[in-house]
């Protein structure tokens, strides 16, 4: 009996040789037929110019390598896996072939050769002055930076900080209108990055949509770690920074309840703290919104795949007590799960081409990283990531209470970003379903930060709901999707519609910032938000 070779213990005699058939069939009509490999180059933005088409042999040979990259995929398709197993797999070989695209070195771009010859050199020079300019940022620069400012053009809603600790600033936002809504909102942005994702300019503004519906608004800025915040725990986030700011908006406003908006994890600290507030008996939480969080994690998308006993060990043993988790490290992380988008796709425009990256405020946004206390970033990805303790009523201890969601029944708005890697669409309504109140839930377009910061006044792109439930509370997210109806724009439009009915009447707009217990500290955006992250 012929013994099997290594890769026909993992796949099926019969699927490699339908695959290595499919392969050659390819490969000699690329090589044969110009017009197969111009075919094949069309299917991928990297290699659509016609440069590339009209190449000839670089035609050709980029054309095998895409063949190469899609029969690889295949394999590990068919191949015997667990489903993470296959998941790491395709990570490193996405991210393998992707270094690998001749478009990356010069000898076989045609697009950069043809750039060099034309400018005599330039492009060259230039992207050597690019890349040691980088050297100096330690990144790849993926926009314009100088063509932006916090608190210029950048975080420019009015406003201003009335109350600081060594966690986070609280913004209080100048109200629009003579008259008000009477129930305040506190946006809670991720600690990982920036809040101005949440007010970028004017018109991609969160924060600017909401106060011109008439919205009283709040907004916590994470402080940028540095060695005084080291040992912060994710308690002391839920405890000094998120249920703090809950009572002092509270005390600002004068009133009982508030409103609260949660982001990626910045949801996941929010619904935390709302089951700690559950357990402490205290009713002071009118509606939670969540976009894009993840609580429920047995489906945490691709970042999975770093995330394992032996590498959470590690981390613990170098600063789970102590120290600093770099943002960059963290953005680097992010670019690796989109590797042609975020890092080859600026390797070659910025060093190869010697071109200067565009403004894009959400790229600068991306790249303004912010650094995370060690034992927080530690407790985080041990309980949620690796042992998925929020979603057991009882389970997860923090702040001394042991939690419930089921326990939080205050009305719930969430909404998950179809294309989102980072908190799959699935795991978004998943998560919101661990509440025990009225759970309305949205799928936006696109994914983690184009498919939630999606501005009403553009009116782009669409969402979809399901108005055959009016809550989620027990239902499958394959069930809700059967009848769901898309509707063109943004998906703020229907949250602000279901937000005002939770949050009041409208009463005379507060006319100075903070009181007299919580005066103002400093303009907005304040001076947490401009810090540089510290390179660690």
């Amino acid at each position: 009996m012929k013994k099997k070779n290594k890769l026909q213990e993992f796949i099926e005699p019969s699927d490699l040789t339908q695959i290595q058939e499919k392969y050659l069939s390819e490969f000699f009509q690329i090589w044969s037929k110009p017009e197969k490999a111009k075919e094949v180059l069309a299917t991928d933005r990297r290699f659509s110019s016609n440069d590339w088409a009209t190449a000839g042999l670089y035609s050709s040979f980029a054309a095998t390598y895409l063949l190469n990259a899609k029969t690889l995929s295949d394999l590990t398709e068919k191949m015997s896996l667990e489903d993470d197993q296959r998941q790491k797999m395709n990570f490193f070989l996405d991210n393998f072939m992707s270094t690998m695209s001749p478009a990356n070195f010069m000898a076989t771009n045609p697009e950069v050769q043809k750039k060099f010859f034309q400018s005599k050199g330039k492009s060259m020079a230039s992207g050597l002055e690019n890349f040691l300019s980088d050297i100096g940022k330690g990144k790849i620069s993926q926009t314009d930076e100088a063509a932006f400012e916090v608190g210029t053009n950048l975080a420019v809603t009015e406003g201003a900080v009335v109350f600081e600790n060594s966690i986070f600033q609280l913004i209080q936002y100048k109200n629009k209108f003579s008259e008000v809504k009477q129930t305040p909102i506190l946006f809670v942005p991720p600690c990982i990055n920036k809040y101005y994702i949440l007010d970028l300019t004017e018109s991609n503004s969160l924060v600017n949509f909401a106060l011109e519906n008439k919205n009283q608004v709040f907004l916590v800025s994470w402080k940028n770690i540095n060695d005084p915040e080291c040992t912060l725990t994710w308690d002391d986030y839920v405890e000094t920074g998120v249920i703090t700011a809950i009572d002092k908006v509270r005390e600002i406003s004068n009133v009982e309840k508030i409103n609260t908006l949660g982001f990626c994890i910045g949801g996941t600290l929010l619904s935390c703290a709302a089951g700690v507030i559950e357990k402490q008996k205290r009713d002071i939480i009118n509606s939670i919104t969540l976009m894009a969080s993840l609580l429920e994690f047995s489906d945490p998308g691709i970042l999975k795949i770093f995330i394992d006993d032996s590498s959470i060990s590690m981390r613990e043993s170098s600063i789970g007590q102590k120290g600093v988790m770099p943002g960059s490290e963290l953005a680097s992380t992010f670019s690796f799960l989109r590797p042609d988008d975020l890092i080859w796709n600026y390797y070659v425009s910025n060093y190869l081409k010697g071109e200067k990256p565009v403004p894009f405020d959400l790229l600068y946004w991306n790249g303004d990283s912010a650094n995370l206390p060690g034992p927080f970033y530690c407790w985080y990805l041990k309980n949620f990531y690796l042992k998925d303790r929020l979603k057991k009523p009882n389970n997860l201890s923090v702040c001394g209470k042991k939690i419930d969601l089921q326990g939080v029944t205050c009305p719930i708005y969430a909404m998950g970003a179809k294309e989102d890697h980072i908190v799959p669409c699935k795991s978004a309504f998943t998560s919101a379903s661990l509440f025990g109140g009225r759970i309305r839930f949205v799928l936006g377009a696109s994914g983690h930060i184009a498919g939630c910061i999606n501005s009403a006044s553009k009116n782009k792109r669409s969402y979809w709901i399901n108005n055959d439930y009016d809550t989620i509370a027990a239902l499958k997210f394959s069930d809700w999707t059967k009848n769901t109806k898309e509707i063109k724009g943004s998906w703020w439009i229907d949250w602000d519609q279901w937000l005002s009915k939770n949050n009041g009447k409208l009463i005379p707009r507060q006319k100075k910032y903070g009181n007299k217990n919580n005066k103002v500290i400093e303009k907005a955006p304040g001076r947490y938000v401009r810090e540089v992250a510290k390179r660690f």
